[in-house]
């Protein structure tokens, strides 16, 4: 009598693949879920708050995401949400803590929006839509995929808003370096002020969202 072994799916299978792939851009959290456009426009104004606020909220997914469905079979469903915000608000806490122990600068600048990162929608969607209905290894891999999905945005945001706006690039341990030769403003370039503002991260956004659905057709809508 024989019996069918049922071989365990690979770590990194094609499927396992797409979690981390997709949110970088057919499914990416800000431009096609329209999920976190609050921290994109608020934390983008240097390249070091947004690169520190990609890895916070990455960080917050990766083990939000491994905690809550190691507990799937455990939490309740009428208090699923109170044990999720708690999970979260103690890996925030933690963040917090230290950022304020590494990069007390960057912290200063980032003030309340990590706090926030406890109601950011993207989490939240994550660990209920996800989370408590995967096993740990997908779980992890969606958390690592949307944070990485949401950093790229917030990333590439703050690059044109920093560049065109003060002509520098600032990144964290690293400091600001000046990307504009003195030379072009000898010869009559200025910075623009608006991209300092947050009406041009919405400007940025849009012009993002139109790159990505001319590059994936099937993302307009019909």
């Amino acid at each position: 009598m024989s019996e069918e072994v049922k071989k365990s799916e690979p770590l990194f299978s094609k499927k396992n693949k797409k979690l981390i792939t997709d949110p970088l851009n057919k499914i990416n959290p800000v431009t096609i879920q329209v999920l976190g456009i609050c921290s994109a426009l608020a934390v983008t104004v240097q390249m070091d708050n947004a690169i520190v606020m990609s890895i916070a909220v990455t960080f917050v997914l990766f083990f939000g995401n491994m905690l809550i469905s190691m507990m799937r079979n455990l939490i309740p469903g009428r208090i699923r949400i109170i044990v999720q915000l708690v999970v979260v608000a103690s890996l925030v806490i933690v963040v917090d803590q230290v950022l304020k122990a590494f990069v007390y600068d960057v912290s200063k600048q980032l003030s309340v929006f990590v706090g926030l990162i406890i109601t950011n929608c993207i989490i939240m969607g994550r660990l209920e839509a996800f989370a408590l209905g995967n096993k740990p290894w997908p779980s992890i891999l969606d958390g690592i995929g949307n944070g990485l999905g949401y950093g790229l945005v917030l990333v590439i945001v703050a690059f044109f808003k920093e560049l065109l706006g003060s002509g520098t690039l600032t990144f964290p341990g690293i400091g600001k370096l000046t990307i504009i030769p003195e030379a072009m403003y000898t010869a009559g370039y200025m910075d623009n002020g608006l991209f300092l503002l947050p009406p041009s991260s919405l400007i940025i956004v849009a012009i993002y969202i139109w790159v990505q659905k001319f590059r994936n057709p099937e993302l307009i809508e019909a």
